[in-house]
């Protein structure tokens, strides 16, 4: 294709193009001030985060988001493989 502006797919199948993903996170859940919740068995309590927190996950973004592609393209890929018995066969015959 002349554009990508699909993302590498188009109607969930490989365009060939290079996979262009765009990911969003959530802010990071824990505060240092005190929080109203409650425990399992009903009771209310106030919990207080101690300790060291990630503020910001920019650094490892990248990491994460490349290693969750790379899962969700091997589960596919395995996937695929096994849609077919004789698919199995192929391969373990090899």
């Amino acid at each position: 294709p002349v554009t990508n502006h699909a993302g590498g797919t188009l109607g969930g199948m490989s365009s060939g193009a290079d996979l262009v993903t765009r990911v969003a996170f959530k802010p990071t859940p824990s505060i240092a001030q005190p929080q109203e919740t409650v425990t399992k068995q009903g009771q209310d309590t106030t919990i207080e985060i101690k300790g060291r927190h990630d503020v910001c996950i920019v650094p490892r973004a990248a990491v994460v988001t490349e290693a969750m592609m790379a899962l969700v393209l091997a589960d596919h890929a395995l996937r695929n493989m096994t849609a077919r018995l004789d698919n199995v066969v192929a391969f373990y015959n090899k």
